[in-house]
């Protein structure tokens, strides 16, 4: 009976676990400030994040506006993994002039409608690694 009432209460226990878990799926939008090159304005622009849910498997994808007069970039979201609250992802663009495609990692935090996230873009010409912060929020449309 002991063994029994103990089993129950670990499968309950975890149920409560995976349904307390943060549900990022959907589409989310933040502001990032780009960095001037050459001596002009830094940007700010709007990218937007549809995130899909299976399990601790996260998947989707990342658009942004073009730069430079290019049309709006989506990059599929590989390596996600969620757990609990927390979430994280790379996303590939392909290098300018050929080579080793560009990796940005993602890592963020769900609270309530906001996902504080932390970017970390490879620095220019091989220079140190550009980590940012921003906070994206669940879209309603």
């Amino acid at each position: 009976m002991t063994k029994k009432l103990l089993l129950a209460s670990t499968i309950l226990l975890a149920l409560a676990f995976v349904v307390m878990a943060a549900d990022v799926a959907g589409k989310w939008t933040f502001d990032q400030q780009m960095p001037a090159r050459g001596g002009g304005d830094a940007t700010t622009i709007t990218s937007t994040l549809e995130l899909k849910v299976d399990g601790s498997t996260l998947t989707g994808t990342l658009t942004r506006p073009g730069m430079g007069g290019r049309g709006p970039q989506s990059s599929e979201i590989k390596n996600g993994k969620v757990d609990g609250n927390n979430i994280t992802f790379t996303t590939e663009r392909p290098a300018r002039g050929g080579g080793d495609p560009t990796v940005t990692t993602y890592k963020g935090k769900l609270s309530g409608d906001s996902l504080e996230l932390e970017i970390t873009q490879p620095g220019f010409n091989g220079g140190e690694p550009r980590t940012t912060k921003v906070t994206a929020k669940r879209a309603t449309t």
